[in-house]
């Protein structure tokens, strides 16, 4: 049977049962992974970490690009139906060249201004990013779009992205570095913090315990999951099976190291599957 006699309702079905793509410079997009195996547990999972080339933020734009086309093309040939950019630096860079090359959906991640700026009540909010996001147009632009009269205050954070690749995520290994980031904002009056790195989420509730209880911290990932859900909805693309769901973990770092990375970051391990990319 040549592609162009097969059925309609029998490549619509295939394609459904095809798994989703996600990616990041590392494990920062796991919580975003998280949350769509939460939203969808019948849809397998692809996690791409281009560990090797981590951080982006750290990285030119040439060169964010052009390991972000090799990352889609390497999910298109495990035929994923959907690519989620699972990166902040990855999607301003990078997503709007993505969707003009591809023919599949790409959802992104933006950083939170908008719900940030409704929910200050001093009128001003802090952004921790890499540095790449913050001098990026597509920030810029998305400040200025949706910010309205909030005062923003922006904390490049390198050091954060490194403490979660090292997995040390929790008070004791992390406190200083946080505090170095966070207090400056503080002092600036934020009483919002965005987390406008996918890695920072890892880090929440020592960002959190720094900021202290009047401070609110902002992440994406549930958004971003819901969008992922609306997207495959809308496109019919939405698993229709009910057996248990497969996700599989590729790196292009060291995967010991990743090994060692997932089984401390995944919930279910016993459906998961390790290589190198």
């Amino acid at each position: 049977m040549n592609a162009e006699s097969v059925p309609l309702s029998l490549s619509v079905k295939s394609l459904n049962h095809t798994p989703i793509g996600i990616f990041d410079s590392g494990i920062g997009g796991l919580p975003i992974a998280q949350k769509v195996r939460e939203l969808l547990p019948s849809e397998d999972i692809i996690y791409v970490a281009d560990t090797a080339f981590a951080p982006y933020g750290e990285k030119s734009e040439a060169e964010i690009l052009q390991r972000a086309i090799q990352v889609v093309e390497f999910l298109l040939s495990k035929n994923v139906k959907a690519i989620v950019v699972a990166c902040n630096t990855a999607t301003m860079v990078a997503i709007k060249t993505l969707r003009e090359r591809y023919d599949v959906p790409f959802i992104g991640v933006e950083p939170g201004v908008k719900p940030a700026a409704i929910h200050t009540k001093t009128g001003v909010i802090g952004v921790l990013a890499t540095e790449k996001t913050l001098s990026s147009h597509a920030f810029d632009a998305l400040a200025k779009r949706v910010a309205g009269n909030v005062q923003m205050e922006i904390q490049p954070s390198p050091k954060l992205v490194h403490l979660v690749e090292n997995l040390q995520l929790d008070f004791d290994q992390a406190h200083k570095a946080v505090r170095e980031y966070v207090e400056p904002l503080m002092i600036k009056g934020a009483d919002t913090i965005i987390l406008g790195c996918t890695h920072f989420a890892h880090l929440t509730p020592v960002i959190e315990q720094v900021a202290g209880s009047p401070v609110t911290v902002i992440s994406t990932e549930l958004a971003v999951a819901k969008e992922v859900q609306r997207r495959l909805d809308l496109e019919k693309l939405l698993c229709v099976a009910t057996l248990p769901a497969m996700n599989r973990f590729y790196t292009s770092g060291d995967l010991d190291l990743y090994r060692k990375q997932i089984a401390h970051l995944w919930q279910d391990v016993e459906t998961v599957g390790i290589y190198q990319f």
